[in-house]
């Protein structure tokens, strides 16, 4: 019996009925695709990732959240507002703000400092309320 039920699978010549009262599994493809074709493919991955180096440098890949949009070209450096190359900037910490005292700062860092001292202060009563 069970060497009839290898023949007819090799041959694919089983009904579903008759799989189901032997309690023969079969699983499907993935893809729908037949096992020759699923090798060595992903041939539009490969060329996707090989743009060339020109349109790297003129565009923006990724960049588009909008369906029937494009990604964005990369401006001149000039097109771009001057606030945009100090975001990165590094900023002084709390301590060093209050090293350098509130006479010597700039409107920007004094109203840093003030934000970051209230904070600390709100943050050390709430640990001592707690402890209580």
């Amino acid at each position: 019996m069970a060497m009839i039920c290898v023949r007819l699978l090799r041959h694919n010549s089983i009904t579903k009925e008759a799989a189901q009262v032997l309690g023969i599994r079969r699983f499907a493809v993935a893809g729908g695709k037949s096992k020759k074709g699923a090798k060595g493919g992903g041939g539009d991955a490969a060329k996707a990732s090989e743009l060339s180096k020109e349109l790297k440098s003129t565009m923006v890949f990724g960049a588009n959240i909008l369906k029937d949009g494009a990604d964005p070209k990369i401006m001149p450096d000039s097109d771009y507002p001057d606030w945009l190359w100090h975001l990165l900037d590094k900023r002084l910490p709390l301590s060093e703000l209050r090293r350098e005292g509130t006479e010597t700062l700039t409107l920007d860092d004094l109203r840093r400092f003030v934000k970051l001292d209230n904070r600390a202060r709100i943050k050390e009563n709430n640990a001592l309320r707690a402890k209580n």
